[in-house]
């Protein structure tokens, strides 16, 4: 894998900017793991461009690290540096139009600003994780899928075995053919729903986490909108992690 510059923080992380497959990534891994004893690693999926994104990352990283896990997060096609998506920008400045006018948003809205980015970042996810997992102080699995787009952690858990614990955020919309994955997914999932979120269909979310095939699945739901989160929501989400992945801590 191919690794840009890497730089050891004050909170006991290091921090590797890597480029799996000309992806721009970021990879972050606790101090303390090695060889003999190595991190399991949670994929940190997030909306945008690293750069943008990279301080509430490392927040994130920092957060996982203090659990003993590492976190690794790509930069989403078309964002940041990499080449536009037309068409999904299109459909981007659409659905604020629609939001700000609003109007109802559409399945084929939803479909042709989602489903793009699936079918590009999941394979590209795919691809990373073989080669973050040879690393020797990266446990070899299983994984944790923790937030970003719905979509894409969905698809993750459809296609991946190596996910086995799925951490996502009900704050961005969903394709129709997501709840369809959702029904044959087994794997644990610890959902989290802001109750106010203007920006999210909530009766769609609860249709979803309904959807899971997952014997254990958890909804948690607090009030206020997309960015009042409670604190005590992200020690909950890490608990989660810890029952699924501790077994290689």
């Amino acid at each position: 894998m191919h690794t840009l510059s890497s730089r050891r923080s004050d909170d006991g992380i290091v921090e590797h900017d890597i480029d799996p497959h000309g992806v721009p990534g970021l990879l972050c891994v606790p101090e303390s793991a090695s060889l003999r004893t190595p991190a399991p690693l949670i994929l940190m999926g997030h909306p945008g461009g690293l750069r943008h994104m990279r301080p509430r990352l490392l927040l994130r990283a920092r957060r996982a690290a203090a659990d003993g896990f590492a976190t690794a997060a790509l930069e989403l096609p078309g964002a940041g540096g990499r080449r536009p998506l037309v068409d999904v920008d299109r459909a981007r400045r659409e659905l604020r139009r629609r939001i700000e006018a609003g109007a109802s948003i559409d399945d084929e809205l939803v479909d042709r600003l989602i489903a793009p980015l699936v079918s590009r970042a999941v394979p590209e996810w795919r691809s990373a994780l073989d080669a973050v997992l040879r690393l020797p102080e990266i446990a070899d699995g299983p994984v944790g899928v923790s937030g970003g787009v719905t979509a894409i952690g969905v698809r993750m858990a459809a296609v991946d075995l190596r996910v086995a614990a799925l951490g996502l955020f009900a704050g961005s919309y969903v394709p129709r053919a997501t709840l369809a994955e959702a029904r044959g997914i087994t794997t644990p999932l610890h959902m989290l729903l802001q109750w106010d979120d203007a920006g999210n269909d909530r009766d769609l979310a609860l249709e979803l986490f309904d959807a899971f095939g997952s014997s254990e699945k958890t909804l948690q739901a607090n009030l206020g909108g997309h960015t009042r989160v409670p604190a005590h929501a992200g020690e909950d989400a890490a608990r989660f992690f810890q029952r699924h992945l501790a077994r290689t801590v």
